[in-house]
């Protein structure tokens, strides 16, 4: 592989990662969590890039040199453990896809005025014939590029049409008047939580970048990744800082419409279903190959036929959503376990790296494993209080 294809390809497994974190949950939190703690949200968000660089340098760099991805790394250290932590990740991929298809229905909606429901459906065909090409794997990562460099692009627009308190902000960013820690691990949770770190770390592994040698690549994507993901956190951030503090109220069922719509008019209301829909529609994309390629290993039928097996992932997402909608039990406890898969992947990424019959000579750097080992304890603390508190809501 020459090194402009290499690149590219670093490239593209960065931004699928980062899209598939920038779904309509990430559009959400942003917007809510600015509305609540105002400039001091931007130290939230730089504590939370920090612990997502060092959470996803450990999987990535443990999945490319183990050459194996996570299910494989998971059942090779404990027999049964990698089908668990499959399972937990299609379940709760095909949880949240049913909630991004909803978004993306949201953002035709907006757009064109046409039902949710004919706009999911629109969507998902779109969706899956990134899948139906020849060379599928490109034709991801140039959609996930296109539609990443447009998001940001326009939300780029709004939030200087939105005038935000930039001295405010980088003041608060360093001294906050409040510190959320229940913030923070909801960032993390949604920028690498679930199926969305191993995106760009399962799409290096089957482009073929593996190896000590392919570390630096693999150091350079997994960065990256977040760095895209976090410049789009910042830019809405910054939107809805402008907005907010005017004074303007931001409605609780749509904050992030409120706060294009009080930036740019009319035509900021038109922005927003663009950025929703692009959100939305490359969050379908990474939540069903990330999540396929979790049990692409069990089986030569499954990886000889992945690409339907995808494609029938995003099928039975859009159908769900059509059908019945979103079902608000299923999405809350999945919801709450999917707030322990981090934790349980990251740990199992942590073991890995210091097992020779996995990583050989491989010596895996002292800090990445203390940094690792204290988010699996943070994150297991707020997962299973997020657990505890998710399960009641079942019986409501």
């Amino acid at each position: 592989m020459d090194k402009k294809s290499r690149m590219r390809l670093l490239l593209g497994a960065a931004f699928l990662m980062a899209t598939s974190a920038i779904g309509p949950g990430f559009l959400t939190q942003t917007t809510h969590f600015t509305e609540q703690l105002a400039a001091s949200f931007g130290f939230v968000i730089l504590v939370s890039i920090i612990i997502d660089i060092g959470a996803q340098l450990n999987i990535w760099r443990i999945i490319a040199i183990s050459e194996k991805p996570a299910q494989d790394i998971a059942n090779k250290l404990l027999p049964g453990l990698g089908f668990v932590l499959s399972a937990l990740i299609v379940a709760g991929g095909l949880a949240f896809n049913i909630g991004n298809i909803a978004g993306a229905g949201l953002g035709t909606n907006v757009l064109f005025g046409i039902s949710p429901e004919m706009g999911a459906l629109f969507s998902g065909l779109v969706a899956i014939g990134v899948f139906l090409v020849r060379e599928a794997g490109k034709v991801m990562d140039r959609f996930a590029q296109m539609l990443g460099f447009l998001m940001i692009g326009l939300t780029v627009y709004v939030m200087f049409t939105a005038t935000p308190p930039l001295g405010e902000a980088a003041v608060k960013t360093i001294a906050p008047d409040t510190i959320d820690f229940l913030a923070i691990v909801t960032l993390v949770g949604g920028t690498v939580g679930g199926y969305i770190t191993f995106a760009g770390g399962h799409r290096l592994l089957e482009a073929g970048v593996k190896g000590k040698e392919s570390l630096g690549y693999v150091n350079r994507s997994a960065v990256s990744a977040i760095g895209f993901a976090s410049i789009m956190r910042v830019f809405l951030f910054l939107a809805a800082l402008g907005v907010v503090a005017q004074g303007i109220q931001l409605d609780p069922g749509n904050p992030a419409a409120t706060v294009f719509q009080s930036a740019a008019g009319n035509v900021g209301y038109k922005i927003f279903g663009v950025v929703i829909w692009a959100a939305a529609v490359t969050s379908v994309v990474g939540a069903a190959y990330t999540s396929v390629s979790f049990i692409r290993s069990f089986s030569n039928t499954i990886e000889k036929n992945h690409k339907w097996f995808i494609v029938g992932f995003i099928a039975i997402s859009t159908l769900v959503f059509v059908s019945v909608g979103r079902p608000v039990s299923i999405l809350i406890l999945v919801g709450s376990l999917n707030g322990l898969i981090l934790p349980l992947a990251l740990g199992v990424m942590i073991i890995a790296a210091h097992k020779k019959s996995i990583v050989g000579d491989y010596k895996h750097p002292l800090w990445m494993t203390i940094f690792g080992a204290l988010i699996v304890i943070v994150m297991s603390y707020m997962g299973f209080v997020t657990l505890l508190e998710g399960i009641p809501q079942l019986f409501e």
